[in-house]
């Protein structure tokens, strides 16, 4: 076995009416991919905050190296080899590469002047190191997200860091830049360094860790070996309830109501004619490759984006989206994958978020809001899809991504739409909440909803779809039956390149 670098035992953290930790422990290898899961709100990231420097414990100890250890702040923890990169890259864009790796602790020239010469050859070498094909000189700005990543992980091994902890490394990344990191994280095993692998997808937890660590509602549940349990069971631990799997049984046929048509729609070099129809009470999956043109679709069906040509029939009747207002007047509500900036106000509260799309209907005379009506339709979203909330009043900001998922889904049946568009509608959230967005997703459905979901997870796509859009290069090149359709099938129509 190798060296134990980490060890925390008993560890306790409580704000303001919550207890965030309740004697919790965790051991790090050197060598070692180490996953730490649970659902939002379960502790992991408290538990790292604690170990970085962010927080102070309220009790317990930690050993770092065989010693006792304890981080001032995250300067100390990083001087002492413990380095955190979080989810939200937090990279300074108009610098370049090697800038925002020694940013703070720049090599000097008399202890007076910063030495560009010398910061641009550590910074080379970093990158050596990791076999990246970046540019020291380059500004961040011009990087993908995969590569800003890769930054990341230069900056964090230029402080010798021995204890790395990644949070959601994956969540941006294509597949292709997935397998790229994977190779890096492989190298940085080789070397010795310990990995702290925060991830909700569990696909990713079989193939690169080797053991995994369970939390749940603060408190810590188990720690096994990877190859020793399956998903269910993993799943199983962190929820600690009955896990929903949907099976699709119910059938939309072609005789259903058609709620929304599309004909010839194109945009540019990203849409090429594209064609399909969605009926009452469907989930219409659309699958395919990163840049395959799946947003573009939504986003042109909602008004967002302006298109070159193309018709939209709302119940047989032809229709003009020029900008998202249309489209919600026509009963269209859209869930952005980007919750945070596009889909509600995170400084607001749920109540205001709750009601956002329809302030008209609760504006009573002299154009005051009815706050008692707007109050009572939020506690009615709240209670519906089970939102986790000390009550109607706190911001958005505090709660999980998975209730602040279900808040913006109630922002649009406030507004009563009878199509949901839903981009990537659990990116980002845990298990146990994926669980249950899938079951309101069948509930809206049976219900007589009609939603198309966008996801980049197949067996997501497969679990929901009664059918199954493929989209490759702005061009529909498949569509499959719930019966037909297989992560096989799916990827063959993914990869089928057109003329």
């Amino acid at each position: 076995m190798n060296e134990v670098l980490v060890r925390m035992e008993e560890i306790s953290k409580a704000f303001p009416g919550v207890k965030a930790l309740d004697r919790c422990r965790f051991e790090l290898h050197a060598g070692e991919v180490h996953a730490l899961v649970g659902e939002n709100g379960a502790g992991k990231s408290t538990l790292m905050k604690v170990l970085t420097g962010v927080y102070a414990k309220d009790e317990g100890t930690i050993f770092y190296k065989g010693k006792l250890f304890d981080a001032a702040n995250t300067k100390a923890a990083q001087d002492a080899g413990i380095v955190m990169i979080h989810q939200e890259l937090n990279l300074a864009q108009d610098l370049t590469v090697a800038q925002n790796i020694f940013i703070g602790r720049e090599p000097r020239l008399a202890g007076l002047f910063i030495d560009e010469k010398r910061q641009e050859k550590m910074a080379q070498q970093l990158l050596d190191r990791l076999n990246l094909n970046i540019s020291p000189r380059e500004v961040v700005s011009g990087l993908t997200v995969a590569k800003q990543q890769m930054v990341e992980i230069a900056k964090a091994l230029s402080f010798h860091a021995q204890t790395l902890i990644m949070d959601e490394p994956t969540a941006a990344l294509s597949d292709t830049e997935i397998e790229d990191l994977f190779g890096i994280i492989g190298q940085l095993r080789a070397q010795g360094v310990g990995i702290v692998y925060i991830s909700h997808r569990m696909e990713e937890l079989k193939r690169i860790t080797d053991r995994i660590t369970v939390m749940r509602d603060g408190a810590y549940i188990n720690t096994v070996k990877t190859a020793d349990v399956t998903s269910d069971q993993i799943i199983s631990m962190m929820v600690g309830r009955e896990f929903f799997h949907s099976v699709r049984s119910d059938i939309v046929t072609e005789s259903s109501e058609s709620v929304l048509e599309v004909k010839g729609l194109s945009r540019g070099n990203t849409l090429k004619d594209i064609h399909f129809r969605l009926r009452k009470g469907e989930i219409l999956g659309f699958a395919g490759l990163v840049g395959a043109g799946r947003t573009e679709v939504a986003r042109a069906v909602f008004g967002a984006d302006p298109i070159d040509s193309g018709e939209i029939f709302i119940r047989g009747k032809k229709v003009t989206m020029r900008s998202p207002y249309d489209a919600v007047r026509h009963g269209i509500g859209y869930l952005s994958e980007d919750r945070k900036r596009f889909g509600c106000i995170v400084d607001m509260d749920v109540k205001t978020n709750v009601a956002i799309a329809s302030f008209g209907s609760f504006t009573g005379a002299a154009g005051l809001m009815k706050d008692g009506a707007i109050a009572s339709a939020a506690d009615g979203i709240v209670e519906k899809l089970r939102v986790k909330t000390p009550g109607i009043h706190q911001k958005m900001k505090f709660l999980s991504g998975g209730n602040q998922q279900k808040v913006v889904i109630g922002k649009w049946l406030t507004r009563n739409c009878d199509i949901l568009i839903f981009d990537e509608p659990t990116r980002g959230i845990d298990v146990g909440a994926k669980s249950e967005i899938y079951k309101l997703l069948d509930e809206l459905a049976a219900q007589g909803k009609s939603i198309i979901m966008i996801s980049s997870e197949l067996p997501e796509i497969l679990r929901m779809s009664h059918r199954v859009i493929v989209m490759c290069e702005g061009r529909i090149t498949g569509e499959l039956q719930h019966d037909e359709a297989s992560q096989e099938s799916i990827m063959s129509l993914a990869t089928k390149h057109m003329a």
